[in-house]
């Protein structure tokens, strides 16, 4: 799979900022599930386990508080108040 730019941040500073094949977050409208390539948009998101998976194939999981998904061309970013990483 093709990789993106991931960038995870809180205004504490970054939680997570590397390469990424794919994100799942849910968004106000539902579920999304971003790839390299995606059409560039920006949504607000809502509170919700998250997870994305590195090219390495392994998967991390995070918590989200609301914030906004910002997708562009060749990376996405993740801004919430509140970012947990799981098993960290």
């Amino acid at each position: 799979m093709k990789e993106y730019h991931l960038r995870i941040s809180t205004p504490a500073g970054d939680k997570y900022n590397g390469e990424a094949v794919r994100l799942s977050v849910r968004g106000t409208e539902g579920s999304l599930g971003i790839l390299a390539g995606h059409i560039p948009f920006v949504t607000v998101l809502k509170p919700a386990d998250c997870h994305f998976i590195l090219p390495s194939g392994e998967t991390r999981e995070f918590s989200c508080g609301s914030g906004i998904l910002l997708v562009e061309s060749e990376s996405v970013t993740v801004l919430s108040s509140q970012i947990s990483m799981k098993g960290q």
